[in-house]
């Protein structure tokens, strides 16, 4: 009767030490695009077993900070393995709006290297071992949604793109567009950066190449509604919004349910 007492104290002892091993893993991984040195951020859950769907992460115009990580994070907690790319180049991160735009119209200029290089990032979280490269989605935030609408314009591996508040880049005359990623576009009803007859035309490019796609707009949402910060910039187009936030996000996982459904 002892022994059995001991051994069933100590096999609870090591299914308690299993399960507190089980945990979030965070890896900086650096990498390259041309000339430019990159450093990008996995995280993934060790718990869950097997390959599993990938998620690339697009950072804002503020470069890869604390809050897009925050967002792989989110992801790997879900169960899926996250890469939060980095646009700019390693160590580009700010909180000055002038240099935050300055990076991006140089990251924007040429559609082709701005696709090259998120489709770099894409190419990182496919060759991890833990990740299903067949069943790979990306998210974006403002800069970072009009990346992964582009990511979906370039014929990109993806199954779909999550732009939240994005700038709904339109295609370029003759670009090709792949038609086989879904496209879930969570748009501010109060976005000045955006305006109807620009956000009627994107639709219609949607439509013209027969993308599956849905607009879900967040009424009282102004531009950054998903961040939290948001409201520290000094800037009053840009501004948290609590409910579109948490629906948004909730949008976005009815979404990947879609996607993955058969993983």
């Amino acid at each position: 009767m002892l022994m059995r007492l001991v051994f069933f104290v100590c096999f609870v002892m090591w299914v308690g030490t299993a399960h507190v091993q089980a945990k979030i893993q965070e890896q900086t991984i650096p990498y390259t695009h041309g000339e430019t040195q990159l450093q990008g951020y996995l995280v993934w859950d060790d718990s869950v077993k097997g390959k599993r769907p990938g998620i690339l992460v697009v950072h804002e115009w503020w470069g890869l900070n604390a809050y897009a990580k925050a967002r792989a994070k989110q992801l790997a907690e879900m169960g899926y393995v996250a890469f939060a790319a980095d646009m700019y180049g390693k160590g580009k991160v700010t909180d000055h709006p002038k240099q935050a735009g300055e990076w991006m119209k140089e990251t924007t200029a040429n559609v082709q290297r701005w696709q090259a290089r998120a489709t770099e990032g894409l190419k990182i979280l496919q060759k991890q071992e833990m990740v299903d490269a067949e069943n790979m989605a990306a998210i974006g935030y403002c800069f970072g949604g009009a990346t992964v609408t582009q990511l979906a314009y370039s014929g990109a591996l993806v199954k779909g793109v999550v732009s939240f508040h994005g700038a709904l880049p339109l295609p370029s005359e003759g670009q090709a567009i792949a038609t086989n990623a879904k496209v879930l576009i969570a748009h501010g009803n109060e976005d000045p950066f955006l305006k109807e007859d620009h956000i009627q035309k994107f639709r219609s490019a949607l439509e013209k190449a027969d993308f599956d796609w849905q607009m879900v707009i967040y009424a009282g949402a102004r531009h950054s509604f998903t961040n939290p910060d948001a409201d520290k910039v000094g800037m009053d187009a840009l501004k948290y919004n609590k409910k579109a936030d948490e629906r948004s996000w909730k949008h976005m996982q009815l979404f990947f349910d879609e996607l993955f459904k058969n993983e």
